[in-house]
């Protein structure tokens, strides 16, 4: 009753690292397929190094069979009634309707040594590519593996990344 009375389903923002960016791409896109009656909107969304993959190999992805193969491993044990790697919900860019994604504006980072990097541009390419009526930048932070922020959060690294969320969330 309280969350009723004074939060503003309009206006909600959501994020995540990895697989919670995942969670948060297709949680944006349960809101932006529902009716317009719906009670929740997604004003922004941010996703650190989105755990995004693809049957078809893309930039740095062929490189290492061994990661992708414990990747596309994790995707499969983690989601065995899935249609495989170009899933939507793991491969947006395979998603027909994309263009609905629930959310006016979206930040994505990326790392530049993360084997997922070149998928997470994809995606902001696909995104960027289907008609989506929202916002998105890219921000690639140099020099960092998969999740760093979350492998070393008092790096200086991982705070500008924490600086740079806040000033996304209060623009």
């Amino acid at each position: 009753m309280w969350l009723k009375k004074h939060a503003d389903f309009g206006n909600v923002y959501l994020g995540g690292d990895s697989a919670g960016a995942n969670i948060a791409h297709n949680m944006a896109m349960r809101v932006g397929l529902a009716s317009p009656e719906y009670p929740i909107k997604f004003s922004r969304i941010f996703l650190i190094c989105p755990y995004f993959l693809g049957k078809r190999p893309i930039g740095n992805e062929a490189a290492d069979p061994i990661r992708r193969n414990l990747f596309q491993s994790l995707w499969i044990h983690s989601y065995p009634n899935s249609r495989g790697l170009d899933d939507p919900l793991v491969n947006p860019a395979m998603d027909p309707k994309l263009s609905m994604l629930g959310c006016t504006r979206m930040l994505i980072f990326v790392a530049g040594k993360d084997y997922l990097r070149d998928r997470g541009w994809y995606y902001f390419e696909s995104l960027s590519k289907s008609g989506w009526k929202g916002n998105a930048d890219v921000v690639e932070v140099e020099g960092e593996d998969h999740v760093f922020n979350l492998n070393e959060p008092t790096s200086s690294k991982a705070i500008a990344l924490l600086k740079r969320i806040a000033a996304f969330l209060s623009a």
